[in-house]
């Protein structure tokens, strides 16, 4: 291939650039609540809301779509993916074997835990707003930092999806307060834990954590599957666990 063939690709790599950052926009969109399951994304409205063609916005529906975000429905458009129990089980195993693994190795304080330590404060003042959203992003984005202090961009990719993900499966929880109030207490626990250099505690804590919300997820998917067809089992915003 010479190099004047090699130019000739400077146009394809513009777009899938332009679609790659279109998906993270909506992939962090997807994280902090603001497209719960079921939801239909407009083409024209997205497409000029930020200034992209319909095909950039094409490729970045198809590149959220393989992350099990969105899904065609025929005829009918692109919609926000519902999420299953089935989703939640295997969910909470990567979870455990990222999140925990990353943790666990941690033997003594960590350089900079500011990050991780803001997030906590967030969550904090969420509540004190009883933004119920906002909690849920803070709690998500506390396991995000978690995972970033691994230093590894390949890790860090893989959790933006899946808490893009676990946004999804939250949205079952009838109680966001409920649901979401303990997690933030116990985000702190596993902070304090991490500052004394003891990953190996703060794994055995973030492991229990994991293990709790899957069970509590994995009911409240049992009792949408009882509940009378329409009665709206799911309460916008949720996101904690």
């Amino acid at each position: 291939m010479t190099t004047d063939e090699l130019a000739a690709d400077r146009a394809l790599l513009t777009r899938t650039s332009t679609a790659d950052r279109v998906a993270a926009i909506l992939r962090t969109r997807i994280i902090e609540g603001y497209f719960p399951p079921g939801t239909r994304l407009a083409e024209d409205s997205i497409g000029t809301a930020l200034g992209v063609s319909r095909n950039t916005l094409r490729e970045a529906f198809r590149l959220l779509s393989h992350e099990r975000l969105l899904v065609h429905e025929l005829n009918r458009g692109m919609f926000v993916r519902t999420s299953t129990v089935d989703d939640v089980i295997d969910l909470y195993q990567m979870r455990r074997i990222v999140e925990c693994g990353v943790v666990r190795s941690i033997t003594s304080p960590p350089a900079d835990l500011s990050r991780v330590a803001a997030t906590v404060t967030d969550g904090a003042d969420a509540l004190r707003r009883e933004d119920w959203r906002a909690l849920g992003t803070a709690n998500l984005k506390f396991h995000q930092e978690l995972v970033a202090l691994a230093g590894s961009p390949r890790t860090n990719e893989l959790m933006s999806g899946v808490l893009a993900e676990l946004r999804l499966v939250f949205h079952v929880m009838v109680n966001p307060r409920e649901f979401h109030e303990p997690y933030r207490e116990r985000n702190g626990e596993i902070l304090d834990r991490i500052r004394r250099g003891d990953g190996p505690g703060a794994a055995a804590d973030l492991e229990k954590y994991l293990r709790d919300a899957e069970e509590q997820l994995v009911e409240a998917f049992a009792q949408q599957q009882l509940a009378p067809v329409g009665s709206g089992a799911a309460a916008a915003g949720s996101g904690a666990g």
